[in-house]
């Protein structure tokens, strides 16, 4: 990441003396703040325990802040979850999609339940083929594919939603080379054309590629 000068206004997700302790004693997330901008991956690096999917559950707003706020797009998502998770999408490390649906018919739902219901067929193909989802595997159903497809999948829902910020719990995790070598790839054209993607992983090289 380069350092820029930002406006307020180029923030996207923000962390402000993020804490989270929970109910057995264990601080997961001490006073953590940062800030993620349009057009930049930030990587939270880090071991089992270390806080990643933590912070990200904070932003999704499945748990609350002991201290401090998750914010997205300068909603605080433990205040206003509905509106905050308007401007922001997820794939999660092991997608959870519907194995019977066939890819189109699992982006077509989920553009719909996400507010995008005037999407044509053609223009959700698109989005397939987009993320290296050749028209050959369109109607095939999400529990023939691979882990690597089926990530895919999830960030085609995600571009779908056409929200500003984008967060990624361990994305590449058990993905074959190739396969995290091509998610990169398309985190790096979300990223020029200014998505703000927050990715949580332990892998230092991945993360080193791209944010």
């Amino acid at each position: 990441m380069t350092e820029r000068q930002t406006s307020d206004a180029d923030v996207r997700l923000e962390a402000v003396g993020l804490t989270k302790r929970y109910e057995d004693g264990v601080l997961a997330l001490d006073h953590v703040s940062f800030r993620v901008t349009a057009g930049q991956i930030y990587a939270m690096l880090g071991g089992n325990g270390a806080g990643k999917t933590t912070t990200i559950n904070l932003f999704l707003n499945l748990i609350e802040p002991t201290e401090g706020e998750a914010r997205i797009g300068g909603i605080a998502s433990h205040k206003e979850p509905l509106e905050a998770k308007k401007n922001v999408a997820f794939v999660s490390e092991n997608v959870m999609l519907y194995g019977n649906f066939t890819a189109l018919q699992n982006l077509e739902f989920f553009s719909r339940i996400g507010g995008n219901a005037t999407y044509t067929r053609d223009h959700l193909r698109d989005i397939l083929v987009r993320v290296g989802l050749p028209a050959t595997v369109h109607h095939k159903r999400l529990k023939e594919f691979s882990k690597g497809m089926r990530q895919k999948c999830g960030i085609a829902i995600a571009i779908a939603k056409n929200a500003p910020a984008i967060l990624l719990d361990e994305p590449t995790a058990g993905l074959d080379p190739k396969a995290g070598y091509d998610f990169l790839r398309l985190l790096e054209t979300l990223r020029s054309e200014g998505k703000a993607i927050l990715m949580s992983t332990h892998d230092i090289f991945r993360a080193r590629e791209v944010a």
